[in-house]
């Protein structure tokens, strides 16, 4: 298995495998990809775990918000994850890291 963390109210767009960009049609399926109940807060920002399969090489993921026409230098369109982690190196991150870790039921999306 290979993870990611993922700012609350971002979500997965895109996913590319061994073969390139997945496709429900040549694999037979989705990508298995889950939000994990385990998240990390600093200040107001919450960072979700994420889990995928080995099969997943890279994830663009995509802010669930609408974009703000007013402030276009604060939007951000995409954004593609080409190195997910392993599960040690997520127990180092949490070890390591200056935030708050919870473990909540994640928000709907």
């Amino acid at each position: 298995m290979k993870y990611f963390f993922l700012s609350d109210g971002w979500k997965v767009g895109r996913v590319w495998g061994v073969g390139g960009e997945w496709t429900a049609a040549a694999w037979r399926r989705q990508p298995d990809i889950q939000q994990l109940n385990l998240c990390l807060s600093d200040r107001n920002e919450k960072m979700w775990l994420y889990r995928v399969e080995d099969a997943v090489l890279m994830v663009e993921v995509q802010p669930g918000a609408p974009l703000d026409p007013a402030d276009p230098g604060k939007n951000i369109g995409n954004v593609t994850l080409t190195r997910l982690i392993d599960a040690e190196q997520v127990l180092e991150r949490l070890g390591a890291i200056a935030a708050r870790c919870s473990i909540d039921s994640p928000q709907l999306m």
